[in-house]
């Protein structure tokens, strides 16, 4: 069986939860802990601040049913996420999990739905205002790099992208969820892990750039919807879409992806 809801409703019943959590006096002052809703299944979600600007996720639960959840469109932070176990899959073609990660860009999330299979999830979420990518990775004059403005679309659509998970990149995660240390040292432990996470799934992103540096013709933006229209033909390799129809969910024109031959 499959359940269907919206994002708020998913939301408003993990906040019922919270509500009527009373607070650990072992736990960090900068971590809490929440179960899962127990009509939507078991396990639960600990949210660590890391830094003023940098919320991090450690999530191992599991929903009863497979889920569909509706997101409406809405302001969307600039996350980075990695499931070790279980997948969520738009209905785009976009996976996280099952060999692929992912980074949601800041800006406007469009309309969408979601899958969430009944399986096991573990893993991480990294959630962050797109302002903080000047503070950690600034240009000369305190701007984001060049490199990054893709992830910092402010009121246009964001940028989805599905980097493949790496042996390090699991390692990187196993580290944060079992982090060994605790107080003030835990939280810079976990300040460089973030740091580190993130740059790896950056890493081949950063370097697709660099090779398409000779054409100035592509802007980053043209850049990324070609990186996501190649993920959606991946996904749907037995039965791929016509390109006129890819280049409509991407939002590029069917001429480009042509010259460019995507599925190369």
């Amino acid at each position: 069986m499959t359940i269907t809801m919206t994002a708020q409703e998913e939301e408003e019943l993990w906040d019922e939860v919270a509500q009527s959590v009373v607070c650990d006096a072992t736990s960090e002052p900068f971590e809490f802990t929440c179960e899962m809703p127990k009509q939507l299944g078991k396990g639960g979600s600990r949210s660590i601040e890391v830094h003023p600007e940098i919320s991090l996720a450690i999530m191992d639960y599991q929903y009863h049913n497979d889920v569909i959840i509706r997101c409406t469109e809405s302001e969307h932070p600039l996350q980075f996420g990695v499931l070790l176990s279980g997948s969520v899959i738009d209905e785009y073609g976009g996976k996280l999990g099952e060999g692929y990660t992912c980074i949601s860009g800041g800006g406007i999330q469009r309309q969408m739905s979601i899958k969430i299979p009944q399986k096991r999830r573990v893993g991480v979420d990294i959630h962050m205002s797109s302002n903080v990518l000047k503070t950690f990775f600034p240009t000369a004059h305190g701007e984001i790099l060049p490199q990054l403005r893709l992830l910092a679309k402010g009121d246009d659509w964001q940028t989805l992208v599905y980097p493949e998970i790496t042996l390090t990149i699991q390692g990187v995660v196993q580290q944060i969820i079992n982090c060994p240390y605790h107080g003030v040292t835990k939280r810079m432990y976990l300040q460089a892990k973030v740091l580190e996470l993130m740059t790896l799934q950056l890493t081949p992103i950063l370097a697709y750039q660099e090779g398409l540096q000779p054409s100035p013709r592509l802007k980053s933006q043209t850049i990324a919807r070609i990186h996501h229209a190649r993920e959606i033909l991946h996904s749907h390799l037995e039965n791929p879409p016509l390109l006129v129809e890819l280049a409509q969910q991407v939002g590029i024109s069917d001429r480009t992806l042509n010259h460019l031959q995507i599925g190369r």
